[in-house]
């Protein structure tokens, strides 16, 4: 069991609201972007990835947001329909947008970096009348993150999402997805999350990322439980808090805390390892489960993720997840 609640009678498992990219994964790795002749094409951004890994999970799940009008956001459309995921509320946008691209770099399993064009992305254009307080109102829980807020009109198209969210009783979830690409001061970075914090029952951030946020905020030793404290004071339930290779820590407004380990892994790249804990860890927390095991299972999806090229194409199914865990109980070691 765990603190949250969701109601039953809703058609929709999950709804997640944003950015809708492309990622092209250098092919070469082991070598910096300079050098790199080709790349592959994924459909990428967190809340897609999130969408997606939860579609793989077995949820009901559909997406709001805007694609390009271009080859690109006809390949998005299509990755998503193919993955079972609603996209009836994914607009084309015909003013002229393009689609975000995402070229990542892997110049060794540790030493992973991207390199993201953001200027007049489609995503960016999700209006406020595109979100369908029906829409919000028939799913059990909705997925907000913090690149959909850096620019108007997308981010008061999410903070009427989250509006009808809280007067419907719907679960609201908020990865902080930090990047620094179209933020233009630390001061607005932390406005915004912080408004968008203030709305979501469970916040999942990197202690990095919580900084950010936190940036008017008196934490200067970084302190997980006065982070948690701090959220505790407005709607958080849960707070998650992430440390990379250290594992992460969960706190519940009853007081509770939670640690979760992080499973061995034949790196490939760092990146996707968040979008496919969170995915793991909603899912969990969707059934049923007590947080502890909803976060294994969340570590796990991260490690079978970085173990792949890709992010999206490379979200398990439960199956995999728990053949993963039972793997490393046995000592069978990573795939």
């Amino acid at each position: 069991m765990n603190n949250l609640t969701f109601d039953s009678r809703k058609p929709m498992d999950f709804i997640a609201i944003g950015r809708l990219c492309i990622d092209l994964n250098a092919n070469e790795i082991n070598r910096p972007m300079e050098e790199v002749t080709t790349f592959t094409k994924y459909v990428g951004g967190s809340p897609a990835n999130i969408a997606i890994g939860l579609s793989r999970l077995g949820m009901k799940t559909g997406f709001i947001g805007r694609v390009a009008d271009d080859q690109m956001g006809r390949f998005i459309v299509n990755y998503l329909k193919q993955n079972q995921i609603d996209t009836s509320q994914v607009i084309v946008d015909r003013s002229g947008s393009v689609t975000g691209l995402t070229f990542t770099e892997i110049k060794s399993p540790t030493d992973c970096s991207i390199l993201m064009y953001r200027e007049n992305t489609a995503d960016l254009r999700l209006e406020p009348n595109d979100v369908k307080e029906e829409t919000i109102q028939n799913a059990k829980a909705i997925l907000i993150t913090g690149t959909a807020l850096a620019k108007s009109p997308s981010r008061e198209a999410v903070f009427l999402a989250l509006d009808y969210a809280n007067r419907h009783g719907v679960v609201t979830f908020f990865d902080l997805d930090y990047r620094p690409y179209t933020w233009t001061s630390a001061e607005e970075t932390a406005i915004y999350y912080k408004l968008a914090a203030e709305k979501c029952d469970v916040l999942i951030g990197t202690r990095e990322e919580f900084d950010r946020m936190e940036h008017f905020d008196r934490n200067d030793r970084h302190d997980d439980a006065v982070t948690a404290r701090r959220w505790f004071d407005c709607r958080a339930r849960i707070v998650l808090i992430k440390h990379g290779k250290n594992g992460s820590v969960a706190y519940t407004n009853d007081g509770q805390c939670y640690t979760g380990r992080v499973f061995p892994a034949k790196v490939v790249k760092t990146f996707g390892a968040g979008d496919s804990y969170a995915a793991a860890l909603i899912y969990g927390l969707m059934q049923g489960w007590d947080i502890a095991k909803a976060m294994e299972y969340g570590a796990a999806a991260a490690a079978i993720v970085i173990s792949s090229h890709s992010c999206s194409e490379a979200m398990p199914t439960v199956e995999q997840i728990e053949r993963y865990i039972q793997q490393c109980r046995s000592g069978e070691g990573v795939r």
